[in-house]
């Protein structure tokens, strides 16, 4: 197995220089940098993190959790996440909730198994979720939840909502219909509740059985698609 005192043997250099560049802490000089580096890719040296997660109780570990890997709106978001945890050092790992409840996932905080954690979904006990992030870094991302108390990255789905609503208005509709997310979860309940004050703004009314509930599946839109065209009046523009 090669070793450290491997590659500051070939690098002609100290082992503490060969930690130093490795672990890209302290001052070394370029010329020396680069043959540590030579070096270890010369014979192949992979650094063993281990000593060092243990001395400084850090695994250089994030945990991303998403409500549904299968959608696609969270590849784009979950690569670019990839992508600044990387050239920071970190490492992802991926939790999927599939729709369910995802307190589970903080055992990996509990258990000292991530540094931290970037939460992609609302499916969560919001008592723990504040009690967790008090104690622990995490971010809430994709959904602002106005209850607690937590950091959060997110849009404004109140005012989106109404948005694209006021837009199909402007353009003539007044028989507007809206297919929800899943209303157990913030995102479909904030969605809905500006497409509510968009109509409501513009003297419209909202029609019960034009709002329905969806899951973001393509099982659902096909659902939702045949329960409309069988409606006897149906309306003429949808916010999905």
């Amino acid at each position: 197995m090669v070793s450290v005192k491997d590659v500051a043997k070939l690098a002609n250099v100290s082992t503490a220089t060969v930690s130093r560049v490795l672990s890209n802490t302290g001052k070394v000089k370029p010329k020396n940098q680069q043959r540590v580096l030579e070096a270890a890719k010369a014979l192949g040296y992979h650094p063993n993190n281990i000593g060092r997660q243990l001395r400084k109780m850090e695994t250089m570990t994030i945990l991303v959790v998403v409500p549904d890997i299968t959608n696609s709106f969270f590849s784009a978001i979950l690569r670019n996440i990839e992508n600044i945890a990387r050239e920071h050092g970190y490492e992802v790992i991926l939790g999927d909730t599939q729709n369910q409840q995802g307190d589970t996932y903080f055992s990996y905080l509990y258990e000292k198994k991530v540094d931290g954690m970037i939460v992609l979904t609302s499916y969560l006990d919001l008592e723990n979720l504040e009690k967790v992030s008090a104690q622990y870094p995490l971010v809430l991302a994709c959904e602002q939840i106005k209850e607690i108390d937590v950091p959060s990255v997110s849009i404004n789905h109140i005012e989106a909502s109404a948005l694209m609503t006021r837009h199909l208005i402007e353009a003539g509709h007044t028989k507007v219909g809206h297919v929800t997310g899943p209303l157990d979860g913030i995102l479909g309940q904030y969605r809905l509740q500006g497409f509510r004050e968009a109509m409501e703004s513009h003297g419209l009314t909202v029609r019960d059985d034009w709002v329905i509930e969806g899951d973001f599946s393509l099982e659902s839109g096909y659902r939702i698609g045949k329960q409309l065209v069988e409606q006897a009046e149906m309306p003429t523009a949808l916010f999905v």
